[in-house]
């Protein structure tokens, strides 16, 4: 038995399964996935799993280069506001329209993880990153300026926060 982490196979399969660029979204109960989505429906009861709880699991296996939800979510959410900013790179965020969310990013996303949320605007998208710093470990590859912002900029560690 896995030890540690996230214990749901396909959850699991479908984060080892993440490439560069992809999306991810977590969604909440009533979400409309779309039929032909990677789904990995985790919903057991209302608020089981709440979005918090998986944000917990995901944040610390997914490298997550951009987080996408809606503009309401800020305003009129606080608590999810605020739970995305405990396990998600504030630097990172870019809100949507509600629209894009349960339209246009659904129809891109690699996967969706329905949750068992009853959380108003409660649809995530997060896109993959990678590990910059492991791609120009060979001192003969040559890090841009653009990969060197990246690399230098502080440290976000999920559940912790922004380390120097």
């Amino acid at each position: 038995m896995k030890r540690t982490g996230i214990l749901n196979q396909q959850l699991s399969e479908a984060i080892a399964a993440m490439g560069h660029g992809q999306i991810m979204m977590i969604v909440d109960a009533g979400f409309p996935i779309p039929r032909d989505a990677w789904r990995v429906d985790l919903a057991i009861g209302a608020n089981l799993p709440t979005l918090a709880q998986l944000y917990e699991l995901i944040a610390p296996e997914l490298i997550v280069e951009k987080v996408m939800f809606a503009k309401e979510v800020q305003d009129h959410n606080i608590p999810l506001y605020r739970s995305l900013c405990t396990w998600f790179d504030e630097r990172d965020f870019s809100p949507v329209t509600y629209e894009e969310t349960v339209g246009e990013l659904a129809k891109k996303a690699k996967v969706i993880v329905r949750s068992g949320a009853l959380d108003p605007w409660g649809n995530i998208a997060l896109v993959s990153g990678v590990d910059y710093p492991s791609y120009f470990v060979d001192p003969e590859v040559n890090v841009t300026d653009n990969f060197r912002k990246l690399m230098d900029r502080p440290k976000f560690i999920p559940g912790i926060g922004l380390q120097q």
